[in-house]
């Protein structure tokens, strides 16, 4: 009776694990990198390579970004460049708010931890078969700063995602 309830106990959570990831087939591409001790400097760019066999489904592209109590600005600027597989480049200089008005973070998340997932390119279709490249760098400035705030505290990690369209 106990070896049977095991086995019940264990098609039932295979079942919601199954359930739950198929939820997100629309999830094309979804990866993380970790930022070095939360400081992510300027001239280090975060590379993601996307390999596309799929040149007719129209995609959402999503920059993913993970912060700590630590960031002290409300706006992130970045610099993000997609390099087609034929070698074109599109180079686009994103801004993204991170509080609302009161200094509140965006995004979600119970802990010091938040999670804001940002648009980054809507209704895309990538044309092309083979490695899309995509490389994102910080750009992020105090008001009067020419340099930049190199390194930027508290961003934890920076992701890409890509998501199909349903239609």
């Amino acid at each position: 009776m106990k070896t049977n309830l095991k086995i019940h106990k264990h098609v039932i959570i295979l079942f919601i694990t199954f359930f739950l990831f198929s939820c997100n087939s629309n999830i094309v591409f979804d990866q993380y990198k970790a930022v070095e001790n939360h400081q992510w400097n300027s001239e280090n760019d975060i590379n993601f390579i996307v390999s596309n066999m799929d040149t007719i489904s129209t995609r959402n592209v999503f920059i993913n970004i993970r912060n700590n109590k630590k960031y002290e600005f409300n706006s992130l600027f970045l610099i993000a460049k997609m390099e087609f597989p034929s070698g074109y480049n599109v180079v686009d200089t994103l801004e993204y708010e991170m509080t609302d008005s009161y200094g509140d973070w965006l995004g979600s998340g119970f802990t010091d931890i938040k999670e804001n997932k940002l648009f980054y390119k809507e209704k895309v279709v990538f044309s092309e078969k083979g490695d899309y490249k995509f490389k994102l760098y910080q750009a992020t400035r105090s008001v009067h700063d020419i340099e930049g705030e190199t390194p930027l505290q508290g961003i934890t990690d920076v992701g890409l995602s890509i998501e199909k369209i349903k239609e």
